[in-house]
């Protein structure tokens, strides 16, 4: 008999501990407040609107471009950005426009230039670039081939040598 009640003391002492932490988190999860939703703050600024690549030397590398937008309540109107322009980009269409050039055409006798065509690749910081380019650059040297004098032949002349003696 005094095993049930040792068995009763620690079933009710669990059963005790049990509603206590049940308790508990209740109450817990009741004292959190639900937060409420971060209210978006709704701006009329306007779109950050990008100047061109400024290199800081030369005509590539490292260098700044100005950002400028619009509106009465906005904090900050212009900002500067550091950019990069790849040496290795042709400038002619634009330092931040990247294009995939074809093979480079026939030459046209008449003007004595060759042309090909370049279709754009990549456009750095949104610029505005061509879809499709065409360069042009002369032709070179036109060579016109020599006539070939006709070659003697050589085997012939000796055969003939050979049958005379």
């Amino acid at each position: 008999m005094q095993k049930r009640q040792e068995q009763s003391c620690v079933f009710t002492a669990v059963l005790f501990a049990f509603i206590f932490l049940l308790a508990a988190v209740s109450t817990t999860e009741a004292g959190k407040k639900e937060k409420p939703e971060k209210k978006v703050k709704k701006s009329d600024c306007g779109e950050w609107q990008w100047s061109v690549c400024v290199p800081t030397s030369g005509d590539c590398g490292l260098g700044t471009r100005e950002g400028t937008r619009t509106g009465v309540d906005c904090k900050q109107t212009m900002k500067t950005q550091r950019c990069k322009i790849p040496c290795n980009w042709k400038k002619q269409f634009g330092a931040e426009c990247k294009y995939q050039f074809q093979a480079w055409g026939e030459c046209d006798l008449n003007t004595a230039l060759k042309t090909r065509t370049g279709n754009l690749k990549r456009a750095l910081h949104n610029a505005d670039c061509q879809k499709t380019v065409t360069i042009s650059k002369p032709c070179g040297k036109l060579t016109k081939p020599k006539p070939q004098e006709p070659k003697k032949k050589k085997k012939e002349g000796k055969k003939q040598e050979k049958t005379l003696e």
